[in-house]
């Protein structure tokens, strides 16, 4: 089954950057960076979605993120689907954070249980079969609005949804220009996909 190895973000100041994935976020060798100095302005197309267990690791993460000069997106709250909120990086990428449960089970952590990756794309059926044309096995599909793909024991699953909509969950605009600022190391690489993502291979 193909899978993701690793995300790589491209970042212009990689020990800076390193120390708040690793650090404020606890995301270890799922995410890692390099230096680039591509251009790129407003939404890269892409956000990472770190899922948590309960409200109060949320709470952690956000804090412990904004604590290391991240920007407040959306203000963690409750939702029909669970709570969370939304960040922006130092380094530009939107990371959403979010947990399925609304009360707390259990002591907190700032554990990251699972990364999404999600692309946002012009047209989601393209996109989905130009990745099943590159060995990628979907899990769930909702017509031309959601993709998601089997990455079982991967560090990272990818989703796929339209741009727009993507931007608007995330609470940023859609509009944006330059390098998406971001490489994806798979088995399955190298190759580009319809919307100027990169793969490289492991």
């Amino acid at each position: 089954m193909v899978s993701i190895e690793s995300i790589v973000l491209e970042v212009p100041d990689p020990s800076a950057a390193d120390a708040f994935y690793t650090g404020a976020l606890d995301l270890g060798d799922r995410v890692r960076v390099r230096g680039s100095e591509a251009p790129t302005s407003g939404f890269r197309g892409f956000t990472l979605s770190l899922v948590v267990a309960q409200p109060s690791a949320v709470d952690h993460l956000v804090a412990s993120a904004l604590d290391a000069g991240a920007t407040e997106v959306k203000p963690v709250r409750k939702s029909l689907w669970g709570y969370g909120g939304v960040v922006q990086a130092p380094d530009g990428t939107i990371c959403t954070l979010a947990a399925s449960s609304k009360k707390d089970t259990g002591s907190a952590e700032r554990k990251v249980d699972d990364v999404v990756l999600q692309l946002g794309v012009e047209d989601v059926k393209a996109s989905k079969q130009f990745y099943v044309d590159h060995g990628l096995t979907v899990a769930k599909s909702f017509g031309r609005k959601y993709v998601e793909f089997d990455m079982t024991g991967a560090p990272a699953t990818l989703t796929l949804l339209g741009r727009t909509a993507l931007a608007k969950t995330a609470g940023v605009s859609p509009e944006g220009t330059g390098s998406h600022r971001i490489t994806i190391r798979s088995e399955a690489g190298p190759f580009t996909d319809p919307d100027g993502f990169t793969w490289e291979s492991v």
